[in-house]
């Protein structure tokens, strides 16, 4: 396994993170006892972060999490979100929103810490940026719980450049997060050099453009209506809608053939495309089983030459898609 420094945190990480969002129940159904297993997997293959947050599954995740950890925390480096919450209905009713004052936080750090099973997180993050609350209360906060020994250290997920700066007048970020994959390269033009300037560390999601880049999916696939990409698009991004689902699928296989070309998988270049970028501390990746974990691990150690670089961007010209329009992550209030 490959380590890298985690920003200014003075810690190791591993260059693959375990991404818990898979097993929230928003990706469709999955077996709890081969969650726990794929983190033992994990661990025993050198993964040590893992990232959840307290909205995937409403502290479903954080509990399978908590449960694989409770003999080997000591091995781990947990990420943790808070500040998405949910009143009522299923996924396609439900009212989600957010709320990063104080009041909210302090209840959401010690709900976290019962799911996970801990003392302490390593890492705490504001999921989204909340409008409503000022950036001062959220960080002044924050700032308690680490001075409370609950967090080692704090940070922010899917801000815009211009709230990175106002948040760093209000208190310290250590670690962002934001997706990142290669059908999605919007950050490099709009959040990557501000986190370049501070020497943050990066924690990117969604190495497999969220299941596409995994190589399975097919013209006949479909999503159910309890996942999320059900709907499309993916981050304000159209990816996996009926208007361009066959195009990117196209893409895809020409992808395959350049993976082969190296004796790789697709994820395996996917995995490394993504590393190739320096300022990546580690890429996550959705792990349901042992088996994923094997598949996507094995043969990463490997670096991509520029030839590679120069003929997947080919492909991406070839079948006109432009992985870094002029959109947010998040559509404009």
């Amino acid at each position: 396994m490959e380590y890298r420094q985690f920003g200014k945190t003075g810690l190791e990480v591993s260059a693959v993170g375990f991404g818990c969002w898979e097993s929230s129940g928003e990706y469709g159904d999955f077996s709890d006892t081969e969650i726990v297993n794929a983190v033992h997997r994990a661990l025993d293959k050198g993964i040590n972060l893992f990232d959840t947050a307290e909205a995937y599954g409403l502290g479903r995740s954080e509990t399978l999490l908590g449960k694989a950890l409770q003999s080997r925390r000591d091995s781990a480096i947990v990420v943790t979100k808070w500040g998405i919450y949910k009143e009522g209905g299923n996924w396609e009713s439900a009212r989600w929103y957010r709320d990063s004052s104080a009041a909210a936080v302090m209840g959401s750090i010690e709900r976290s810490l019962q799911y996970l099973q801990t003392d302490y997180v390593d890492v705490y993050l504001i999921h989204w940026p909340d409008r409503a609350i000022p950036f001062e209360e959220s960080f002044a906060v924050m700032e308690k719980i680490r001075s409370q020994g609950k967090a080692r250290f704090v940070g922010i997920s899917n801000y815009r450049p211009h709230q990175i700066e106002q948040s760093l007048q209000s208190g310290t970020i250590d670690v962002v997060q934001y997706g990142y994959h290669m059908f999605d390269r919007r950050l490099e033009r709009f959040v990557f050099p501000t986190v370049a300037e501070h020497s943050f560390g990066l924690m990117t999601y969604g190495s497999l453009a969220h299941g596409l880049l995994a190589g399975v999916f097919t013209h006949e696939t479909t999503f159910a209506e309890d996942d999320w990409r059900h709907h499309g698009k993916a981050f304000n991004l159209p990816l996996l809608g009926s208007d361009v689902f066959a195009r990117n699928l196209n893409a895809v296989e020409d992808l395959k053939a350049i993976a082969r070309d190296y004796d790789r998988s697709l994820p395996q270049l996917a995995l490394r495309w993504v590393l190739s970028n320096p300022l990546v501390s580690t890429a996550l990746v959705g792990f349901r089983n042992p088996a994923e974990v094997d598949a996507n691990l094995d043969g990463l150690d490997w670096h991509l030459d520029q030839a590679g670089l120069d003929r997947i961007e080919e492909v991406f010209r070839s079948h006109g898609i432009d992985p870094a329009p002029d959109l947010w992550i998040e559509p404009e209030d």
